[in-house]
């Protein structure tokens, strides 16, 4: 179309030029042409960029509304269903789900979702009863005796965290590969085979783990970190956990139970404890003190990168936004202090 509007407008342009040469230059001629041709090239260009928007725009809108509420759930959709839903996620990576409370606007975000997911086991525990209404726990199919259950203050408190168990996180793969596929049944083919692939890849990831923790010495598989978010890992790979706190950052620490780890330490003779992204790593400093107050040394592992993500994967960008990549830093950073 504009290569023959510019053919007719250049064909007219040498009509006039030989039909009234004193009426108008040539050059005025030629401006004329390329004006008219510049105007109708751009005014095409200017409908295919409209054209193109609203593509966009239509296909954005035809996607369903995936709510999420931790980075754990963000990066596992992303894996099964990559760019075919929309996802938004409440809780920002790095803050504390155990703390969290939620705003109007994720109450919002809720009330117009496609589908709700949800960790279960009480994770949310500010914001349960809404999800249990409208959502969908990955956490939801999980077999009884796998599920850890604690005894804390003489209650039995369910433990959350069972993403540190690779073979539960799998279960919860699937959980979510089946809820996106019962959103988006012309997707589900996709989205099976796309659980399937991470499940594998997820098999590595247990591979790599067992290799690491065989390298420290059996007497010193001792981890202490600030609240108890370990043990599904403690019982999957045989590594003995200890923390001042409970299951839920939101539970009291008691002198008595900092008593009780500070005396551990020193029975084990344990070198290191380990600080978490999500918790105040002056408590383990409180824990240096107690244990150097005894005569022995003690070291706290905490800083920019030197942190164990415990209820939360990193910002998107950073080191640790996925949950490969945050087991993978936080094993290395287990093993790289303790096997010395």
């Amino acid at each position: 179309m504009y290569i023959k509007k510019l053919f007719v407008g250049l064909l007219s342009s040498i009509s006039i030029l030989a039909l009234a040469a004193c009426a108008a230059s040539p050059a005025s001629s030629e401006e004329s042409s390329v004006s008219e041709s510049v105007t109708t090239e751009s005014s095409m260009a200017g409908t295919s960029m409209a054209e193109s928007s609203q593509e966009v725009k239509t296909d954005a809108a035809s996607k369903k509304n995936v709510v999420v509420l931790t980075s754990f759930l963000y990066d596992m959709a992303k894996q099964v269903a990559g760019d075919t839903v929309n996802l938004e996620m409440i809780i920002p990576a790095g803050e504390d789900p155990h703390l969290y409370v939620a705003k109007p606007e994720d109450y919002t975000k809720i009330e117009k979702a496609d589908l709700v997911v949800y960790h279960g086991l009480h994770f949310e525990g500010k914001m349960v009863d809404v999800l249990e209404k409208v959502g969908v726990a990955v956490s939801a199919d999980f077999p009884k005796d796998k599920i850890g259950v604690m005894d804390e203050g003489g209650n039995q408190i369910v433990d959350p965290h069972f993403w540190f168990d690779i073979s539960l996180y799998k279960m919860a793969v699937d959980k979510m590969a089946e809820s996106l596929s019962n959103l988006v049944p012309e997707n589900k083919e996709m989205y099976m085979k796309n659980a399937e692939e991470y499940k594998l890849k997820l098999d590595e990831l247990d591979t790599y783990i067992k290799g690491r923790v065989a390298e420290i010495p059996e007497g010193s598989r001792y981890l202490i970190t600030p609240h108890d978010a370990f043990n599904y890992f403690s019982r999957a790979y045989g590594v003995t956990v200890k923390a001042p706190q409970g299951v839920s950052t939101d539970s009291e620490v008691s002198n008595m139970d900092i008593q009780s780890t500070v005396d551990f330490i020193i029975e084990h003779k344990i070198k290191a404890v380990f600080a978490e992204s999500t918790t105040d790593p002056a408590r383990m400093q409180k824990l240096k003190e107690a244990v150097a107050a005894k005569g022995a040394d003690l070291t706290v592992v905490s800083g920019e990168g030197k942190e164990l993500f415990s209820d939360s994967l990193a910002p998107v960008g950073q080191a640790g936004d996925t949950y490969i990549d945050m087991y993978k830093h936080n094993i290395d950073l287990i093993v790289d202090n303790l096997k010395e």
